[in-house]
């Protein structure tokens, strides 16, 4: 139905995110932090089925509890996570490409033969690391 009086209509800038944490993980503040396949966060690994959420904003301790038993904020933007080695080890030849999750604070060129989820986007890479837009 369409509206006939003003709305207040709720927004959020879709950069900050407050996510249910998974069963029996640990998350580490400044981790890369992703959802599973139920919705619920987890550290950055090597996995097919992980989404890219953004870095955790706090440590988040839910090794004893259920799904959900926690909650962990996170924010999307631009950050620099270490560099992978040998050949999956990214250059300045690959801003602009996507880069893969190897744990919660490396990333990848390759997907390593369709075994990493995609972490983002590369947007530059000096010597402190890839710096990774989420």
């Amino acid at each position: 139905m369409a509206l006939t009086t003003d709305r207040n209509t709720p927004r959020r800038d879709g950069v900050q995110f407050n996510d249910p944490v998974a069963a029996g993980v640990k998350i580490y503040a400044g981790s890369l932090a992703c959802l599973d396949a139920s919705g619920n966060a987890v550290p950055g690994s090597t996995s097919t089925t992980l989404k890219a959420r953004g870095v955790a904003q706090e440590q988040v301790d839910n090794t004893g509890g259920a799904a959900g038993a926690q909650r962990i904020e996170t924010r999307r933007g631009i950050f620099q996570f270490a560099n992978s080695a040998s050949t999956d080890q990214i250059t300045r030849a690959d801003i602009g490409a996507q880069c893969y999750i190897v744990d919660d604070q490396t990333v990848a060129k390759t997907s390593a033969t369709n075994t990493r989820s995609v972490a983002g986007v590369v947007r530059d890479v000096d010597d402190g690391g890839v710096w990774v837009e989420i």
